[in-house]
This record gives structure tokens, sequence and C-alpha cells, in this order.
């Protein structure tokens, strides 16, 4: 089946349950029903970047794929990079259903899943039986578990376990639906969680980059100190950002009082903002991840001029499906070539 077919039938898909259809969608990715990607990327996306080489910054978010069972069908479709998870250590259930609301009006989402996940061992089974070479980098993204006492201990025990298997590993410290998760973000505690993970990653032979995954709504203060924290170590980059606890006034959906994270369009603006602010912070000296309202070419080349090497799609591609991706590309690349750019590294915080 071709992408594009693949998202016309997503209306009929969309009937569901969002959580009902959102596991349908991923058992047809596992039957090989969403189709592939064939195109070849334009040379002008390619970037380079953390020491790892991507055939396009457009990569799939953490959420969508937790448990890495539709690892291999998701980078066919075209990502230049797929990031599955949250994985924890033991296998946690998450919040009570319904936990996932479609905000259609405001082409958004609202989740409060709460890292519902099978466990890092389940999840580091599918990733080493996976066929090498992959064809696109591959991200874990790890979190704790909601009775976890001991984070300082969990993410580096997490982060060994994945090290060998993953291209990047992500540090999630700032999901909103773990209670006291994005409390980790302070500076004390961030840096604790970093100097112990690190340290655990000097006694690798295999030793991938480390990021860390931040919220949207930090006040200044904090983004400062997570930027100044991330710098004084060997941090690679910044995901920029998790879902907002924000609940916009332009917000038109009645679903728009459910509790959890907001995601989506209504996320794009707020998301490019501290974006440009982190890029400014870090004088490009961190490698940022553009997520949060991204659907199309032009808000992912909005994403890379306020300072993303890189981004990530989740709402959108839960909307528009498969065919979301070459279209994406597509226009980024005429976006790039309109603009007389000759790589996409050139066009990085043109904006910022």
């Amino acid at each position: 089946m071709l992408p594009a077919l693949a998202s016309a039938l997503m209306p009929l898909v969309r009937g569901l349950d969002p959580e009902r259809a959102h596991e349908v969608a991923l058992r047809a990715l596992q039957l090989g029903l969403a189709g592939r990607d064939r195109g070849e990327d334009d040379p002008v996306l390619a970037v380079r970047a953390m020491g790892l080489e991507f055939r396009n910054p457009l990569g799939l978010a953490a959420g969508f794929d937790k448990n890495a069972v539709a690892v291999l069908p998701l980078m066919r479709l075209g990502f230049g990079l797929v990031e599955c998870g949250t994985a924890t250590l033991r296998p946690q259930p998450g919040n009570p259903r319904p936990r996932l609301f479609r905000l259609e009006e405001d082409r958004a989402v609202i989740n409060r899943f709460g890292f519902n996940n099978e466990g890092i061992e389940a999840y580091a089974a599918r990733l080493a039986a996976l066929p090498r070479p992959l064809p696109a980098v591959l991200g874990a993204n790890i979190g704790i578990n909601k009775d976890s006492t001991t984070p300082e201990a969990d993410y580096p025990a997490l982060y060994q376990r994945v090290a060998a298997l993953a291209d990047y590993v992500t540090i999630n410290v700032s999901s909103p639906n773990t209670p006291g998760l994005r409390d980790l973000q302070g500076e004390a505690r961030l840096a604790a969680i970093l100097d112990a993970t690190l340290a655990a990653r000097a006694e690798l032979k295999r030793r991938p980059p480390v990021l860390v995954k931040i919220a949207p709504d930090l006040a200044e203060a904090a983004v400062e100190a997570i930027v100044g924290t991330c710098l004084d170590r060997d941090v690679a980059g910044l995901i920029v950002s998790n879902t907002t606890i924000a609940r916009p006034a332009t917000l038109r959906s009645a679903k728009a009082a459910e509790a959890g994270g907001l995601s989506g369009r209504p996320l794009f603006e707020p998301s490019t903002e501290l974006l440009r602010r982190v890029h400014r912070l870090s004088r490009g000296r961190l490698v940022l991840v553009g997520a949060g309202g991204v659907e199309s070419g032009e808000t992912a080349y909005a994403k890379i001029r306020a300072g993303a090497t890189l981004v990530q799609t989740y709402a959108g591609f839960a909307y528009a499906g498969p065919a979301l991706i070459p279209r994406i590309k597509r226009d980024l690349a005429a976006l790039l070539r309109r603009d007389g750019v000759k790589t996409l590294s050139d066009a990085i915080g043109a904006d910022a």
C-alpha cells in the first residue's frame, strides 16, 4: 500500500476511540499496511549532527511507538530519525483510560498516558532484533517509573541497557503525566541525573550521544539553568519541547479542559519561541531538535530557522498519516532552494 492510500483511509480509523485507533495504526504498521516511501530524499535535506548522518531532518517524536513494536515500518515511511519510547525500568500500565483525546477543531491532541509501557527488557529485546543497518537514525527515549524514588540510579541503568542498541538516547524529564517528573528539570536534580548517566556512559564501549527533552512551560531562569547545566557536561543537545500543560484561549474543542499534555498546532508558537531562546543561550553549541506543531514544510522550516538541526512530528503525523512525510520533505527542500540555501545546515538559526 502507498502512504497516500494509507492516509486516505485514516478517516475510517478516526471513527474509533483515539487510543484504540492508535493501537490499530501500530498494528497496521507491523503488518506492512502503511506502505513505504520509495522516493529519494533531496540531497539538500541531508545533515550531520552528533556524529550521525541524517538523510533528512524529519523525525517521529517519542510516544507514538512506546514499546518499539513498529520501528522498521516507521522508518520505511521516509523519516530521517525515529525515536521510540518512553521506556521505564519496569513495566507499568500508565494512567486510567480514557487518556488520549483528539481536539480536531484545533488540530491538537491531549494525552495523559503516564509512561504506559512494557518495560526496558521487552523494549531492548525488540531493538536488538532489528535488522542492521537501519534506514534511519534510531533514538531511544527513557524515563522513570511512577513510583521511582531513585532517578539518579534509574536513568544510568536505562542508558546502559540501550546504549548498544540506539544511535542516541533522550532523557525525558518533562512529561506532565508522571507526578514530580518535571521537578527533575531543576538545576541540582538535572545535574545529578546527568552526572550519573554520563559516568555510566564512560564505562561503556559504545557511547551514543545524550539529549534532554524539556518542557515548553519553563520560566526564563529555568531555561538558562538547563542550558548551562547541559553545556557544562557532555550533553549533545536538547529536544524542544515536550507537551504543554497550558491551554491557549484560542482552543475551540470541548475537550480542551481535559488534563494532560497538549500537543499539535497550538504548541507550535510557544515551542518555537522557546527554541529560539535556547539557540541564543547555547550559541549553537547544543544540537536542538524542534518538536511541537510540525505539520508542514513551512512549520519544519520555521523550526530550523529558529535553531533546530532536526525536527519531530507527532500530532501532525497522527492526523495526516504517512502521506505527510514525503510532503514535508518535498516542501522543505523547495523552501531551502527558494532561499538559495545550499545545505540545510546553512539555514539553522537564521531567524534566531
